[in-house]
């Protein structure tokens, strides 16, 4: 059984883009835009598109989620189409998990030189 469960997909020709809605069982409260990008784009085989989470809704009392994503082929079209504050919005996200990547591989860095220093003076 898939964690996601598709409600609608459909191809809005007119926009040029596909609308897709999607139950994700037992993520209630959990789900992250970014993580449900990935989910999505993994699931329907979406590599080289632009994938925007439009709207997450959890469900009061439920542990399930609904997402509503639209698939664009073209970045530049999608930027036309869709408002500014959630680009800035994806972009502070990416932003926050860069980060928090550098300093956990700066800490790991941190730490091996002092055990190195420590092993050199027991050797002493």
């Amino acid at each position: 059984m898939s964690i996601i469960e598709t409600l609608t997909d459909v191809n809005n020709d007119f926009l040029s883009r596909r609308e897709l809605t999607c139950n994700f069982a037992g993520l209630g409260g959990k789900l992250k835009n970014l993580e449900a990008v990935n989910m999505i784009t993994k699931e329907f085989k979406l590599d080289g598109k632009v994938v925007i989470p439009i709207r997450l809704k959890t469900h009061v009392g439920q542990s399930h989620v609904t997402g509503v994503f639209y698939v664009y082929e073209d970045e530049v079209l999608a930027k036309k189409h869709i408002n500014p504050t959630i680009f800035s919005r994806l972009e502070k996200s990416k932003a926050k998990i860069v980060e928090a990547d550098a300093a956990t591989k700066e800490s790991s860095v941190a730490e091996i030189p002092d055990e190195e220093v420590k092993e050199e003076e027991k050797t002493e």
